[in-house]
């Protein structure tokens, strides 16, 4: 009988839990700060137990990792060194969804000596974007062929039939990590050149993308793409781009909302006494409440333009009082997005995640696009939480069955953890549709 133990109980574990669930001869343990949680999850398992834990009191957290084969850590990733450096003491095997941060590399030698693997950023993104582009890039490297181009392009989104609000986004967890990304530098090859994109012009980079039997959305930059050339392995590239995908005009809505200032995270006691008209004329340089001509003066834009009218609609125009706990800008931003922009019930969302590949071989040039597009399940499992769950659920089950043998800090991108485990994603029905053409 093998033992998983299960840390977190958030919005990706329902899927990993049932899967576990399901395998004949493992015992599962979901271990979160409130038990109720985890017996929800565990329902009426004969092979599933919840159990209370504070991730902060380390002696409690040690003894139920002792007991276990292995650990799947959703908790933030913070905890993940402190779960793994414990999983390495007691020669357990560990698995994570995040990505590899140094003080998890700084692991591996001791992983390695204890036989030890620490499979990590095996989810979505991380983790299918990988493996799905690995099985191209090494078929591609197997043919003979150079790869000169790469872009990887993933979004989730509500899906078309709940796309009912004008900025064409919904939330299910806390908004305040997306809208953040407004604030990260983003750097990307292009023809050679390395392109250097500031923070503050995150939004003002985009392109319309369009997504293999779907439609057109459009594609920002997602942080530093360079990094991947080496972790690919792909050194003869000339152009290298990842990106986040939305629906069209989220950056030109975004880009004002940070042109704003409502990313601006500085205690304002003031915010407790006023209204959101009242915050925007602040924020207009008026001093009292705004108007939307005065908004779209400030924003330098027409007064029916769509940045405009999606502050409107957000409420930010409005006699109503900001929320109550709302110390700073973002704070406001964030909770009104939460409140307005939320999946209502039986409504789907949507994930969609495409790689391009420009290949050249002796005789031709060849473009591969591999495109997955996968919904939710209304009043069901949300495609987010089976896309990251999911992959984490097998790579565990096939670690402990042996059919995953490796040691130390390890990522899937090499053909023992991928061709099984996105084999098996695809008779769960998740599965990319790749086309070629000669360019």
């Amino acid at each position: 009988m093998s033992k998983v133990l299960v840390l977190g109980a958030g919005l990706v574990s329902g899927p990993l839990v049932r899967y576990l669930l399901g395998v004949k001869d493992f015992e599962v343990t979901v271990a979160t700060r409130t038990v109720e949680k985890g017996a929800k999850l565990v329902g009426r398992a004969e092979n599933g137990v919840a159990w209370a834990i504070d991730v902060g009191d380390e002696t409690a957290l040690e003894a139920l990792i002792a007991r276990h084969d292995l650990s799947i850590s959703l908790l933030p990733y913070v905890y993940h060194p402190v779960v793994a450096r414990l999983c390495v003491k007691h020669g357990k095997q560990m698995v994570t969804t995040s990505y590899v941060k140094d003080a998890m590399r700084a692991l591996d030698g001791e992983a390695r000596k204890k036989g030890v693997v620490l499979l990590n950023e095996i989810g979505v993104d991380p983790g299918i974007d990988h493996m799905s582009a690995m099985q191209v890039i090494d078929r591609i490297r197997d043919e003979g062929g150079t790869l000169v181009s790469f872009a990887s392009n993933t979004g989730g989104l509500p899906a078309p039939d709940a796309n009912d609000n004008p900025l064409g986004y919904k939330f299910s967890w806390a908004p305040r990590g997306v809208v953040l990304a407004g604030k990260n530098p983003a750097r990307y090859l292009k023809d050679g050149a390395v392109v250097d994109v500031p923070g503050p012009e995150l939004f003002a980079h985009h392109w319309p993308c369009s997504i293999a039997g779907f439609g057109t959305l459009e594609v920002y930059p997602n942080r530093d793409s360079l990094p991947y050339i080496e972790s690919y392995g792909i050194p003869t590239v000339k152009s290298m781009f990842r990106g986040t995908l939305r629906y069209p005009g989220w950056c030109d809505s975004l880009k004002k909302i940070v042109e704003l200032g409502l990313l601006d995270e500085t205690v304002r006691p003031e915010l407790a006494r006023m209204t959101f008209a009242e915050l925007t004329g602040t924020l207009c340089g008026g001093g009292r409440k705004a108007t939307q001509d005065a908004l779209a003066r400030r924003l330098g834009l027409s007064a029916e333009s769509k940045p405009v009218t999606d502050l409107k609609w957000l409420g930010f125009l409005s006699d109503e009082p900001l929320p109550a706990g709302a110390n700073t800008y973002l704070d406001v931003l964030a909770q009104r997005m939460l409140e307005k922009m939320q999946y209502a019930p039986g409504e789907r969302d949507l994930l969609i995640m495409q790689h391009e590949f420009i290949v050249e071989y002796g005789d031709r040039t060849e473009r591969i696009t591999s495109t997955l597009v996968d919904y939710g399940i209304p009043n069901g499992d949300t495609s987010m939480s089976r896309l990251v769950g999911l992959p984490a659920a097998i790579a565990a089950r096939m670690i402990l069955q042996g059919e995953i043998d490796l040691t130390g800090v390890q990522v899937p991108m090499v053909p023992a953890v991928y061709e099984p485990v996105l084999k098996e994603l695809a008779s769960l029905g998740v599965q990319f549709r790749e086309t070629t053409t000669v360019v």
